[in-house]
């Protein structure tokens, strides 16, 4: 019997921990619209989700590792969701305050807390989930098959957590029109349903057998052995790049049609809208499902070269295509399961189409990144998991630039992030030596 036969329970739950961490971590981008509702505020405040959310996995990146070496992978996840359930808490108490009353300061300063707790959740599971699948997988295409597996269940997860939260937050517009504003108070069942999801993975998880891989202690001193693998150093920083493509498409296309459409009259509403970059999610989907099915014939290589260089096509595209030129875009109404369309500019329609060259994006640069790296492999992980950062410093960059120059010009952070991993695919990941 193969290791991944035996291991079945293991990779099950690995990839239930996969779909948690999509749920939780996507939470962070509808809430900027209910976010930019409280006052006067800008792009760059909106995005104190992703901030909190992001930069924890620079705090969490390296210790995470630490908490595998020293406690294994099954005891780092039950610490992972613990910290999880309290974040979520956290984030809850934000919606218990009026920002009219207390202040939009006081409402802010505890979901960001929040943001930043539930951030070192998924920075721990993070950083169990990959490399297990990984070595579960056997390495190589093996790994990369079942890391793409995971990253189908991590999209559907995503498309869920778009369609909650676009059917709880409705249309702004009207409500606000009604006297009955959005407030942080709107998204409890989303966080309800996130809490819920962790005490029963927590419970789960204890029942579950784990078989620990070998590993070498994690100490500081081993980053800069780790960082001598130029491949692993090269791909740490993809990893902080390709945070800006993934995070930065959706969350910035979501906030130019709220922007540009909602408030200027037309018949887009914000709960369509979230339909819509749904959409991306689940073409995230559809190209995980494709990578899952050819992970194991096509390398890691080949694909980040493909989806890359579509990327540049399809984002480049996007930011210089006519405005009003619009087509249809497919969504679903999942309270009444109808299908709707609309139209959308051309341009819109092309970024959207992103998610399926993200999908494989992820996978694909770990498995190249930790090629070769032995028991290098849990501190090559925690620095991994710190690169994802990248998510709260690009979400920050995009958001300025869209204040100051506007949303289509913000997308040359995307453009550059795809762009550096396109060389990561074709230079970067060449393995020099083997630990």
């Amino acid at each position: 019997m193969s290791n991944q036969a035996k291991q079945w329970g293991a990779i099950i739950v690995m990839i239930a921990l996969f779909a948690m961490i999509a749920f939780v971590t996507n939470l962070c981008n509808p809430m900027a619209n209910i976010i930019k509702e409280q006052g006067d505020i800008s792009n760059v405040l909106a995005q104190i989700g992703n901030y909190g959310n992001f930069g924890a996995y620079l705090l969490m990146g390296l210790p995470a590792g630490m908490l595998i070496a020293k406690f294994g992978f099954k005891k780092t996840a039950l610490i992972g969701l613990l910290v999880g359930i309290v974040g979520v808490l956290v984030q809850w108490c934000s919606g218990l305050f009026d920002p009219q009353v207390d202040g939009v300061g006081t409402v802010f300063a505890v979901y960001l807390a929040g943001a930043l707790i539930s951030g070192c959740c998924m920075a721990i599971l993070n950083c169990v989930v990959n490399p297990m699948l990984n070595l579960l997988g056997g390495g190589g295409n093996g790994g990369n098959k079942l890391i793409q597996i995971g990253g189908v269940f991590n999209s559907s997860a995503a498309v869920a957590c778009y369609i909650l939260m676009g059917a709880l937050i409705g249309d702004i517009t009207k409500r606000k029109l009604e006297g009955n504003p959005v407030t942080m108070s709107d998204a409890t069942p989303a966080l309800m349903i996130a809490l819920a999801i962790f005490v029963i993975a927590f419970i789960v998880i204890c029942f579950t057998k784990i078989e620990e891989p070998k590993q070498a202690p994690v100490q500081l001193s081993l980053v800069p052995k780790a960082l001598s693998h130029r491949h692993f150093a090269l791909g740490a920083l993809a990893i902080f790049l390709y945070m800006g493509v993934e995070v930065g498409v959706p969350n910035f296309v979501d906030k130019y049609l709220v922007n540009e459409f909602v408030y200027n009259g037309s018949n887009l509403s914000s709960e369509i809208s979230g339909l819509l970059v749904a959409v991306y999610w689940a073409s995230m989907l559809v190209g995980r499902f494709i990578g899952a099915s050819i992970g194991d014939k096509v390398s890691a290589r080949a694909m980040v070269t493909t989806v890359s260089i579509a990327t540049l096509v399809l984002v480049g595209f996007g930011m210089f295509a006519p405005t009003d030129i619009l087509v249809p875009f497919p969504g679903v109404k999942w309270s009444t399961m109808e299908l709707i369309m609309q139209p959308v500019p051309v341009g819109i329609f092309a970024m959207l189409l992103v998610g399926l060259c993200t999908s494989v994006m992820w996978g694909a640069i770990f498995n190249m990144a930790v090629e070769g790296l032995g028991e290098l492999t849990s501190i090559a992980s925690g620095i991994f998991m710190a690169m994802v950062c990248g998510g709260a410093v690009l979400q920050w960059a995009q958001a300025y630039i869209a204040d100051s120059f506007g949303y289509m010009t913000s997308f040359w952070v995307v453009m550059a992030c795809a762009a550096y991993i396109l060389f990561y695919a074709q230079v970067g990941s060449r393995v020099s030596k083997k630990a």
